[in-house]
């Protein structure tokens, strides 16, 4: 019988936000390493993390972090230009990425200040998907802040808790 929910200890989740261009349309970003969920059979993950900007970013801008889910492994079946592999990637149109992926969060840019670190709150991504944890998941981070995001790796940190009924 469940007694109440259950957090797993916070796990890395693989993406190398170091160094990544700028993209005015959002198109172009990062993929993170594909996240199987058949084994630990989570009831949710909640992401958090922390994204540093590079020198001199334009005021306003923002940092978005998206979540795409599939029923199968990105590895064998790719969706769009996701193939579950930490690694650079640029959707076709804006369409094809709000319909590959959920916007999970936002970091708002709010000064020109460089090397500052915009920590995400964490966020469920059962809920980006309608309640229901994804059998496969990742993110896809992408910004716009004019210039490359800092370029030392552990100055971006992403990870993610899971929940489950003990």
């Amino acid at each position: 019988m469940a007694t109440g929910l259950v957090y797993t200890g916070p796990t890395d989740i693989t993406i190398g936000l170091a160094s990544l261009a700028s993209s005015a349309s959002f198109l172009a970003g990062r993929e993170s390493n594909e996240i199987n969920n058949t084994v630990n059979l989570f009831i949710d993950a909640l992401v958090q993390g922390l994204v540093t900007v590079g020198t001199a970013p334009t005021a306003n801008t923002s940092i978005n972090v998206y979540v795409w889910g599939s029923h199968t492994s990105l590895g064998t079946t790719a969706v769009d230009v996701l193939d579950g592999v930490d690694s650079a990637e640029t959707f076709a149109s804006n369409g094809v990425l709000q319909t590959t992926a959920q916007l999970g969060a936002t970091a708002i840019v709010d000064s020109t200040t460089s090397d500052r670190g915009y920590y995400i709150a964490p966020f469920s991504v059962a809920t980006l998907f309608g309640g229901v944890m994804p059998q496969y998941w990742g993110l896809f981070v992408a910004h716009n802040t004019g210039v490359a995001l800092n370029s030392t790796a552990g100055n971006h940190v992403w990870k993610y808790t899971g929940v489950k009924y003990g």
